[in-house]
């Protein structure tokens, strides 16, 4: 189970993200279509990027699920963030008030 602060890294590119939010099924994060690993574990040779997955993420950005899960980019990389299949979008920010 994946908690919130949880530091993870892809296996097939640069990306590293931090958990701010769990939630249902991000036990299957990936990154360019290859499962997330704790940052630190060893990176093992086999896995490839699928190449319908390599749209990138951006370094500072907030990523978040249909199911309220959300991750903070650390450091960017090629592949797309995913849970399972579906794609994380990037969170929008919230508007500030108008100050008149």
């Amino acid at each position: 189970m994946v908690k919130n602060g949880t530091r993870l890294q892809s296996q097939v590119c640069e990306t590293q993200v931090i958990v701010i939010r769990t939630g249902e099924g991000l036990d299957d994060l990936r990154a360019g279509g290859v499962p997330m690993i704790p940052v630190g574990d060893a990176k093992s040779d086999g896995p490839i990027p699928d190449p319908a997955l390599c749209a990138g993420n951006v370094m500072g950005k907030r990523y978040v699920g249909e199911n309220g899960a959300e991750v903070l980019v650390t450091k960017a990389g090629a592949g797309t963030l995913t849970i399972g299949d579906a794609p994380l979008a990037i969170k929008d920010a919230k508007p500030l008030p108008a100050s008149d």
